[in-house]
């Protein structure tokens, strides 16, 4: 048998062992419940809400829940659910953009840290490392500093400080594939280290980069919550979940549903995406499946 032959009938074997699917889970499902319950609100703000959520009526203000205002009014008579509703879709289109900059950035250079010579692997980990000492929300309050608060320094922040974290479980998925046969015959039949990385190394760790995601999506999600909630995240009057709980904080003692549903929903977001992430693990960690 040739080379070329025999790379490719090692790598058309292995991989397919690598997707073999265990049960689905209890977090997943779970999770991916929550999270589709999330994005239809978002799609469903883009159609429908109750009330505008930006119009300000003083003579409806502090309204408790009832069947013309479901969740009750704020401190200015906007409606609390239709905020709730508009408030997913810049949670989501944060958490998107976020984990979307860390993708694009993080897993090539996790690639090319795995695929590198030793030593400058490790420098630019170390490097990474540097970008790790400082905190989403620590990151993206300097931005708002130097450029302003806003939406867009928000989301580009908490993408810039989740970059390491792909780039350092990628780099560990790559070191591992970069050791099987199916790479080694690709090299002997003379296929180069970009081939190598689009047809061997990106496909194996595809699933490593979708759990992160979820994950990561939860962080982001977590993080604009708490921009917004010290007047860093998303500027009014566009309806956010965590600027909702700092303008509730003086009606504590009076309407404390003003913080039980804003801050519910950012629970429930970051739970969901959590389960998620930890259920898509599950599912494709080849590892877990030697543990049973």
């Amino acid at each position: 048998m040739s080379a070329p032959e025999r790379e490719a009938t090692v790598a058309s074997a292995v991989p397919a062992g690598r997707r073999r699917r265990r049960p689905v889970t209890g977090s997943l499902l779970v999770g991916g419940l929550v999270v589709a319950i999330v994005i239809g609100m978002a799609l469903l703000s883009f159609v429908w809400t109750p009330h505008d959520p930006t119009l300000v009526d003083p003579s409806v203000r502090l309204r408790e829940p009832s069947p013309d205002y479901w969740f009750g009014t704020d401190k200015f008579g906007r409606d609390v659910f239709s905020q709730i509703l508009m408030g997913s879709r810049t949670t989501l289109f944060v958490g998107f953009v976020a984990v979307g900059v860390a993708a694009v950035v993080g897993v090539p250079l996790g690639i090319v840290a795995g695929m590198a010579p030793r030593w400058f692997g490790e420098l630019l980990m170390r490097g990474n490392d540097l970008l790790l000492a400082f905190p989403a929300l620590l990151l993206a309050i300097m931005f708002a500093a130097v450029y302003g608060a806003g939406t867009l320094v928000a989301m580009i922040a908490i993408g810039i400080a989740s970059i390491p974290h792909f780039a350092r479980l990628i780099r560990g998925g790559t070191l591992q594939v970069m050791e099987t046969e199916y790479v080694t015959a690709a090299r002997a039949a003379g296929r180069g280290p970009f081939a190598i990385a689009v047809r061997h190394v990106l496909p194996n760790v595809t699933s490593l980069v979708i759990v992160q995601a979820s994950v990561g999506f939860a962080i982001a999600v977590l993080a604009e919550a708490a921009l917004s909630f010290l007047g860093f995240g998303t500027p009014p009057p566009t309806p956010s979940w965590g600027r909702m709980l700092q303008e509730s904080q003086e009606l504590l003692s009076i309407a404390p549903r003003l913080a039980v549903f804003p801050g519910v929903a950012i629970a429930v977001a970051v739970l969901g995406f959590n389960l998620l992430g930890d259920g898509l693990r599950d599912r494709f960690d080849p590892k877990l499946e030697d543990r049973r």
